[in-house]
């Protein structure tokens, strides 16, 4: 498979590098400054599309961020859970990483566009355009009036959890733990009802990556919409409890939804270790059951880049077409690939959006 295969991708931290990055944005963005997994000319290279770009406020520390590869090199660990954030505090980084979003497409303009529909992603990516969509790992940044939520949706807000690992008003997160059970804790709050609700009626995806296995149910007996997880993999392969059941899988094939393959090397590896020594072999056998459970209109990317620890035969989205080529090893044929790469995510938000 020597073509590049265009595709797009479930779930990126970019935005939050963006905002950290030492550098200034302009090397940061068109990629003069050669940090992370993403940047616009590796994007370019490796033939990624599109994606959901995420708005991400990180836990309010007064030191250096953990080490997450160490303290999840050997299992069993039970990272403490961050404390709960308040809109107040959350709203600032939640803004700028909104307008960072907007600034890219005002930075390159040819190569790069904010899109809101499957129409404006379609366009995009039939004029080499990559087309950005705008994400929200948890919902911290949405005040309790839900007025917020119109905003973020008019700057161009289509997929939202409700979620991240802390607990939320809306609901409660999963720990970084291993090995563990998604049964962890209560469900959606009459808040995160009223959320999931609007998300339904102004048609934001909502995501249930990293909400616990009774917020999933809640947010299944809510919405109407397909369930999606952007960037979850399966729990009997992996027992980290972020990682979904066969019966959430069955759920999911039922609703018309989708689950990206995440890349984090501690969602994938049998023993929930960081290490990213792993081979393609791995991956695949994710991939195939994944497909088994869901079917392969179900299934696509969530790489997690720039917020995890990839496999170091990936290294950055220019190590995507490795893994394709993987696939086309592996016996999946190009139909498949193409769904698997980019097919099922339009089809899939085509279903949610409207």
């Amino acid at each position: 498979m020597t073509d590049t295969i265009p595709f797009f991708d479930g779930h990126n931290d970019f935005l939050l590098r963006l905002m950290k990055t030492p550098a200034p944005r302009e090397e940061t963005w068109p990629g003069t400054a050669g940090r992370g997994h993403l940047d616009l000319a590796r994007m370019k290279a490796a033939g990624f599309a599109g994606g959901l770009f995420a708005i991400f406020v990180p836990p309010v520390s007064s030191g250096p961020p953990p080490d997450f590869r160490a303290l999840m090199a050997v299992p069993p660990y039970d990272l403490p859970m961050p404390p709960p954030m308040t809109h107040v505090q959350a709203q600032p980084e939640a803004l700028a990483m909104a307008g960072l979003l907007h600034w890219m497409e005002r930075a390159a303009p040819g190569d790069f566009r904010v899109c809101r529909s499957v129409a404006e992603i379609r366009a995009a990516m039939t004029s080499g355009v990559i087309a950005g969509v705008m994400h929200m790992e948890g919902a911290e940044a949405i005040g309790p009036d839900l007025d917020a939520l119109h905003l973020f949706y008019q700057m161009g807000l289509r997929s939202l959890g409700p979620v991240w690992s802390r607990p939320t008003i809306f609901g409660h997160g999963i720990p970084m733990a291993f090995p563990g059970t998604p049964d962890i804790g209560p469900g959606l709050t009459e808040k995160g009802r009223d959320l999931v609700r609007l998300c339904d009626e102004l048609g934001i995806l909502i995501d249930l990556s990293h909400l616990n296995e009774k917020g999933f149910d809640d947010v299944a007996k809510v919405s109407s919409a397909p369930l999606v997880a952007t960037h979850s993999n399966a729990h009997a392969l992996c027992a980290a409890p972020r990682n979904l059941t066969d019966r959430q899988l069955h759920m999911i094939r039922e609703r018309g939804g989708m689950v990206g393959l995440n890349f984090a090397t501690f969602y994938l590896n049998a023993d929930g270790r960081a290490a990213p020594d792993l081979g393609w072999e791995v991956m695949l056998r994710q991939l195939d059951h994944l497909i088994g459970e869901l079917g392969e209109d179900h299934v696509g990317l969530g790489s997690d880049f720039d917020g995890c620890v990839l496999p170091d035969l990936i290294g950055d989205v220019t190590g995507v077409p490795a893994l394709f080529g993987a696939m086309a090893a592996h016996g999946y044929d190009t139909g498949l690939i193409a769904k698997l790469a980019r097919e099922n995510w339009l089809a899939c938000l085509g279903r949610v959006l409207g």
